[in-house]
């Protein structure tokens, strides 16, 4: 059967979160079939364990945000991501203070570190989420819509179109797609940072936000040109790191999904809206797992073998 996973050892890393500017030390540990990815705040007593799932997010402002008893665990979705492309199932995800750490701003680390950990295949089947029928969330109207698609599809794709009208934003390629069965998440994804804008800096200061932000882990800009010094990692790095954080976001429904996720200008709120109303829909889903590789969907096969054939 197509096998649950987790990781074979403990990993640890630190490094400061990119809102709070708080230092942070982060453990990845093994975690028993079925368990799926599970965050702690290990510097309550007791401490507090928060499950990932989509009825659990309580903030999406600049970051999906996780909230159990009055405990939180902040800039959860580039984690998230890397566990997705990776293919961990479960995991347990102890922390030191209320957010993840940023590291360079991408997925990056997080992949070496699940990739330093190994993987430990599990004697429980592999269980997916296979959209049914189109379900959709739609915010606003004419130049200001945002909206967000999943619809029925045996693989994991996605398409997403960004729009911020700056000099640096429109030089790229705005829109990208990525479908798994073809291309690598560690090679395609994983390394596109987010980024901002030097003219938003002071503002979201003020509301107690991107106090760990520098040029160290996010792409900055001022009105009109990106002042890293290396540049960007992909030419698309802006289109491509919302697609990465819309794989963590949806990952956060606990498996991966059977879909094709469609975005115009979408974020970490659409995306938990579009969990909330899948999730909502019995009819628009199934959970499915597969008795053998021969019967899994060929590209999620070849994406788990490509992943792990580059450690």
């Amino acid at each position: 059967m197509l096998k649950q996973r987790t990781i074979k050892q403990v990993v640890r890393t630190t490094g400061v979160g990119v809102h709070s500017g708080t230092k942070v030390e982060l453990t990845l540990r093994p975690a028993a079939p079925g368990a799926g990815i599970t965050f702690r705040r290990v510097d309550y007593d007791p401490i507090v364990s928060i499950p990932s799932a989509a009825d659990v997010v309580g903030e999406t402002r600049m970051a999906t945000v996780l909230i159990k008893d009055g405990a939180r665990v902040s800039t959860v979705e580039h984690l998230m991501s890397a566990c997705a492309g990776l293919g961990i199932d479960n995991l347990v995800v102890d922390v030191t203070a209320e957010e993840i750490p940023i590291m360079d701003g991408s997925a990056a680390s997080f992949v070496y570190l699940l990739q330093q950990a190994g993987v430990e295949e599990q004697d429980a089947p592999k269980k997916f989420i296979r959209v049914l029928k189109e379900v959709e969330i739609r915010q606003g109207t004419g130049a200001g819509e945002k909206w967000a698609r999943l619809s029925p599809y045996e693989g994991f794709k996605l398409d997403f179109f960004i729009e911020f009208n700056h000099p640096a934003v429109d030089g790229t390629m705005q829109r990208a797609s990525v479908d798994f069965g073809d291309v690598s998440y560690v090679h395609d994804v994983a390394r596109a940072r987010t980024f901002g804008f030097m003219q938003d800096v002071e503002t979201l200061r003020g509301l107690g936000l991107a106090r760990g932000g520098s040029l160290e882990n996010a792409i900055v800009m001022d009105e009109y040109r990106i002042l890293n010094a290396d540049g960007l990692r992909y030419e698309d790095e802006f289109v491509r790191h919302k697609i990465l954080d819309a794989i963590g976001d949806l990952y956060i429904v606990g498996h991966p999904l059977l879909a094709s996720y469609t975005a115009h200008k979408s974020g970490h709120a659409l995306n938990n809206e579009l969990l909330r109303k899948l999730l909502a829909q019995p009819d628009a889903y199934e959970m499915v797992e597969f008795d053998s590789l021969g019967d899994a969907p060929p590209s999620y096969v070849r994406q788990m073998t490509r992943e792990w054939a580059q450690t």
